[in-house]
């Protein structure tokens, strides 16, 4: 594809709402350049219900949509553990595709999609590293702002995962479903943090689940955790930089998100009040010897200044990346084949707390 509007089937388009009409459709606009041409929902009531609502035709399949001659780009934005059933039938139907995070419930999954792209344009829901503040973090590593990196010390959290769950989410305690505490919030918070590090070579982790069981809202009953709610990783970085990272499950208070990146030179922090794909991350940093200053990111980083502060800023920044590569532009959003190594770093993570050993990646 090289000119004109591209055409969008979203699978999980509903018209109650949800992560597909309240994210995706509004990144889409805001972006520019996609239109919606078709959409599968849930059953056939809801998807009539939606076709009316957001005037697109409704398919019975995420492979008819993506064999529909005017939809260029399929999106999934459904439950992790329908992805491969969706994504695979619209590759093999010849369209691009975009899912979201987590891709699949494990490597094994994720490789096997990848597998099936045959050099057709995939695209994974990690936005984070669209977000304007996380490319301006990793522009300043690369410049040497802090010289040899040393170390990194993440810390990151949640109030899920340990609060009352609703029983449309109860499936992301489950830890073979893939929608965990470290498939979501662990992998959403490290994969921006990578960009600007590079890739862990090895890792060493503890899990636990120290909340065994959580509220189910409206019903007084219990529901069972065997998603890790605690999860410490530490591995080195090329050049031999130590990363730690803590994700902690379930907080009452407190920063979501905090990255500190020490180097021979300076130091560079980056906070946000809640997950950091969806909040505004601000950066400080310091040259040796000097106190830590607020960072600002340059305005030609940001496209969508308007949109800051809400959840919609990385994700039509992700967008605005999908439709330069549509057009023939360069790469800048994660693939399948980045998927596939961000599912083995997560699978590396519960290996060693599993052995107690260290995981080469």
């Amino acid at each position: 594809m090289t000119e004109g509007r591209i055409g969008v089937g979203v699978v999980g388009l509903s018209a109650r709402g949800g992560w597909g009409a309240g994210a995706h459709l509004p990144a889409m606009a805001a972006a520019g350049g996609f239109e919606l041409r078709g959409l599968v929902a849930g059953s056939p009531e809801s998807a009539r219900v939606a076709s009316q609502r957001f005037s697109a035709p409704a398919y019975a399949s995420a492979g008819e949509l993506a064999a529909a001659d005017d939809v260029d780009l399929v999106v999934v934005a459904v439950k992790t553990p329908r992805h491969r059933e969706l994504v695979l039938p619209a590759l093999a139907a010849g369209a691009a595709v975009l899912c979201e995070w987590p891709v699949a419930v494990d490597r094994a999954e994720a490789e096997e999609m990848a597998a099936h792209a045959s050099g057709r344009p995939t695209f994974v829901g990690l936005h984070g590293r669209s977000a304007p503040a996380f490319r301006y973090l990793a522009d300043l590593v690369a410049d040497g702002c802090v010289g040899d990196l040393l170390s990194v010390t993440l810390v990151s959290a949640v109030t899920e995962w340990g609060t009352p769950v609703s029983r449309r989410m109860a499936y992301t305690l489950d830890r073979t479903q893939g929608a965990t505490m470290l498939a979501i919030a662990f992998g959403h918070a490290i994969d921006p943090v990578l960009m600007a590090t590079g890739e862990l070579r090895d890792v060493v982790a503890t899990t636990a689940v120290r909340r065994t069981t959580v509220p189910l809202e409206g019903t007084g009953r219990a529901a069972p955790v065997t998603a890790d709610d605690q999860v410490a990783v530490s591995g080195t970085l090329p050049g031999g930089a130590v990363l730690s990272a803590h994700q902690r499950g379930g907080v009452a208070a407190g920063p979501g998100f905090s990255v500190q990146l020490d180097g021979t030179a300076g130091t560079l922090v980056a906070t946000a009040p809640d997950h950091p794909h969806l909040t505004t991350v601000t950066i400080r940093g310091a040259r040796r010897g000097e106190e830590l200053a607020p960072v600002e990111v340059p305005a030609g980083h940001d496209a969508f200044p308007h949109l800051g502060g809400t959840p919609l800023h990385a994700l039509a920044h992700a967008y605005a990346g999908v439709r330069e590569e549509l057009h023939g532009g360069p790469r800048t959003v994660p693939d399948l084949a980045h998927a596939v190594r961000r599912h083995a770093l997560l699978d590396a993570v519960l290996a060693s707390a599993a052995s107690g050993r260290r995981v080469d990646l």
